[in-house]
């Protein structure tokens, strides 16, 4: 792998932390992603922020074709001078936050495989949007800093655990691969970063017209994680009627619970509570 710091000095750069820039330097494990990612000729990749390009190349090897969004437009200008000639690669000049999606999967005519070091500034943003349009994704190789990686597999009673574990673990089968040091990047982060594969399932507990108000529901019971579930869901905003602690406790959730402590499981039926609930009259409404 070329020096990237030589590389940056040469071509002017410095790395952007409001990008979350944090460029991998180390080959051996480059090359433990890509074979992670386990790429075959018919695939076709997205690759977020890829940087100076090196696993864009390293990608471009084994698929068919390769998408790169890079936000930073210097870098953009780099990547496409070093992919000219290469006809399965799209250098793509935009905030991932903002991409249409299902644009890359019409032009790419299948589902797209995610292989990234993904910023850590938008990571977690990032990972909520790739769950609500996992439709254009197959599988996802993803470099995340450890503690969300920690935060994406924690079980119920962990303090790690959270909207972004149940929303993962409700809709795919995370699988930590390995764990990377600080070291291998540059600039050097103040935390280790872990490679994680997600894979979707196929039997889900939510139907998928229930799905929007089940995240909607999640995300409201962890807005205030000290509350109980009962005063996280008050504070949160969500329209609560009378009669939701009772409605709660004849599904057998105790309302006075802290919400880290309710299974998957239990949120599905807190979901459907609420929900049917929210069918009565706007006269019971509490809050």
């Amino acid at each position: 792998m070329v020096s990237i710091r030589k590389e940056l000095r040469e071509c002017g750069l410095t790395p952007q932390k409001r990008l979350g820039q944090h460029f991998l330097i180390d080959q051996n494990i480059l090359d433990k992603v890509i074979k992670t990612a386990d790429l075959r000729q018919e695939d076709v990749v997205l690759e977020v922020g890829p940087g100076l390009g090196a696993m864009t190349l390293a990608l471009a090897q084994k698929a068919r074709y390769v998408f790169a969004v890079e936000v930073d437009s210097k870098l953009v200008q780099i990547l496409r001078e070093k992919v000219t000639g290469l006809r399965n690669v799209k250098i793509i000049c935009a905030n991932i936050l903002r991409v249409k999606f299902e644009y890359l999967f019409y032009e790419a005519g299948r589902s797209l495989k995610v292989v990234a070091n993904l910023p850590y500034n938008i990571s977690t943003p990032l990972l909520y949007r790739f769950i609500e349009e996992r439709k254009y994704f197959s599988e996802m190789t993803l470099m995340l800093q450890r503690e969300v990686v920690e935060r994406m597999i924690a079980p119920p009673g962990r303090k790690e655990y959270g909207a972004l574990s149940i929303l993962v673990q409700m809709v795919s089968c995370p699988t930590v691969r390995f764990f990377i040091k600080p070291s291998a990047f540059f600039p050097t982060p103040k935390v280790e970063s872990a490679v994680v594969q997600i894979v979707w399932r196929e039997d889900l507990m939510i139907k998928a017209e229930d799905e929007d108000w089940f995240i909607k529901v999640v995300k409201a019971s962890f807005s205030h994680r000290r509350k109980t579930l009962i005063n996280s869901l008050k504070h949160s905003g969500l329209p609560l009627l009378r009669g939701t602690e009772k409605g709660m406790e004849r599904a057998g959730i105790d309302p006075q619970r802290r919400p880290e402590t309710l299974s998957i499981e239990e949120f599905v039926r807190l979901a459907e509570v609420l929900k049917s609930i929210g069918s009565w009259p706007k006269s019971d409404l509490i809050c």
